[in-house]
């Protein structure tokens, strides 16, 4: 009954497509918790997801929803973009035999430094010193003392660490990560380097048919960088991807690691500079005919199958949705 009085609402919207922001799928998302925490999708709600997306919705790519919006054409009913940030191995080895069974095509936004150095974008890097350190606390750069004797303050000293290393970039953002290592005793079991896909993993993304686009060189929130820095992440992320793909990368996708807002004027205007087609927000909501390309919002996806559902039906619906 609530679903069936949700499409009804969305029929009377107008024409607009719900991109959906992934991170990861693995088999058993607990095992990498202290690395990804809630990013991370199970293999069987995933596989459900994408079943229910195939059936009951239209999966269309990021370049058809990008033609569209260019050519002031309405977009197909109940049209759902799927999308995953950061760029990990299971995006590869996981979900794209999913999604190329079911019949979906998805955009594989990848953090380029990462992809390079075979390394965990920053937030996993600091996240798992937080998680398992033994020390009692940590101290900011403003010489304010965390206590991290509770996994509730650990969070909120993670969220500290964050904000900060959020508006870093290169080799300052490589010193401050090392620096928080250090201080608190405890850096990422060796492992973790095997999360990130190789340039290979992605080249054969493409070679499926799915979109690859930008998610910057090293993951800051641009909105917090100067202008210069902010570039340089939009430019450089955009032409050494193209120059390993042999093709045009032509849709970003911003982070959005702590602090708010993610983007500004100037990010949007950057990236049409930088000669991305699109660019997708954390912003929730879903993306119309007649929005910006450089700014679409996004729909977050449940832990659950009967969750996703139940969100798209009242994102279309123009209603708010659960994020858990």
């Amino acid at each position: 009954m609530g679903s069936g009085v949700l499409r009804l609402a969305a029929r009377a919207r107008a024409s607009s497509a719900a991109i959906l922001m992934y991170h990861s799928v693995r088999r058993d998302p607990a095992q990498s918790f202290d690395l990804l925490g809630g990013i991370v999708h199970s293999e069987s709600v995933f596989r459900g997801q994408m079943e229910v997306l195939a059936r009951e919705f239209r999966p269309i790519s990021q370049d058809t929803l990008a033609e569209s919006i260019r050519a002031g054409r309405d977009l197909p009913p109940r049209s759902v973009v799927v999308t995953f940030d950061d760029g990990y191995t299971d995006n590869h080895e996981v979900a794209m035999p999913i999604l190329n069974q079911v019949g979906v095509p998805a955009a594989f936004y990848v953090t380029v430094d990462c992809i390079e150095k075979c390394r965990l974008p920053w937030p996993g890097r600091l996240r798992f010193p937080f998680r398992t350190t033994r020390r009692d606390s940590w101290r900011d750069q403003t010489g304010r003392e965390w206590p991290l004797r509770s996994d509730d303050s650990r969070e909120k000293a993670f969220a500290r660490a964050c904000e900060i290393c959020c508006r870093l970039t290169g080799a300052t953002q490589d010193d401050f990560v090392a620096g928080l290592e250090r201080d608190l005793a405890a850096t990422v079991p060796a492992d973790a380097d095997s999360f990130m896909m190789s340039f290979e993993q992605v080249r054969d993304l493409a070679r499926h048919g799915h979109v690859i686009g930008s998610h910057t060189m090293t993951h800051p929130n641009i909105a917090y960088l100067n202008h210069a820095e902010a570039e340089v992440e939009l430019i450089e992320s955009k032409r050494r991807l193209e120059q390993r793909l042999g093709g045009p990368v032509l849709h970003f996708s911003y982070p959005c690691p702590a602090l708010s807002p993610h983007w500004n004027e100037f990010t949007a205007g950057a990236t049409g500079k930088a000669g991305y087609q699109t660019a997708v927000t954390t912003d929730w909501g879903v993306a119309r005919a007649s929005d910006d390309p450089l700014r679409l919002k996004r729909v977050r996806p449940t832990k659950t199958v009967e969750g996703l559902r139940w969100n798209l039906e009242c994102a279309f619906a123009g209603r708010a949705v659960s994020t858990s």
